[in-house]
């Protein structure tokens, strides 16, 4: 199967049951396959898997397209957030791969291919990271192209939803902003 459109549900939390929403973790930034930065112009902040402390098992989290916040270098951020095997590229592991985006302010936001990225060097960082929604399920792409759009796409709505005003979902982003922001280690 393979996916022409950008976004097939951008609003449902389908294939995610709403008790394992929001999902938090603690962990290290790896380097990844180095797709993110040089292939696509979209760099991530991989978790480390083996030193993971999550509210969900690195086994049991559903793969998927999701929003929410990290914080790393006591600096929080929105994320788009991938977790699964990049069907695209066929990956035999799962990986869990935020993209941060930069603040409105920031010198860097229009630095990149999508256009708000966070362009540094973040290996060996400690990273928290609150997993709010659901956007989409991992899709294969035919080609890079459609890809890059398609994450483009992401990366808006992760945006957006994140600064949401909905009063049930505001109250959720609220609480997890706030969880991201502290200095706690406690899930």
């Amino acid at each position: 199967m393979t996916n022409d459109s950008l976004s097939p549900s951008s609003s449902s939390n389908m294939n995610v049951p709403p008790k394992e929403l929001p999902i938090r973790m603690i962990s290290t930034v790896i380097k990844g396959f180095g797709r993110g930065s040089k292939e696509l112009g979209i760099p991530t902040a991989n978790l480390c898997p083996q030193n993971l402390i999550s509210t969900t098992s690195f086994q049991n989290l559903p793969t998927g397209i999701y929003f929410g916040f990290a914080n790393i270098q006591n600096k929080v951020y929105k994320a788009a957030i991938s977790i699964g095997y990049n069907p695209t590229y066929d990956n035999e592991h799962k990986t869990i791969e935020p993209h941060l985006i930069a603040q409105q302010d920031s010198p860097t936001r229009f630095s990149s291919k999508c256009g708000e990225t966070l362009l540094e060097d973040l290996y060996d960082e400690k990273i928290k990271l609150s997993i709010v929604g659901y956007l989409r399920p991992e899709l294969p792409f035919e080609g890079i192209d459609k890809l890059i759009e398609a994450i483009k796409h992401d990366i808006v709505q992760a945006e957006q939803k994140c600064d949401v005003v909905d009063e049930e979902l505001g109250m959720l982003v609220n609480k997890e902003k706030a969880w991201v922001e502290s200095d706690g280690i406690d899930l």
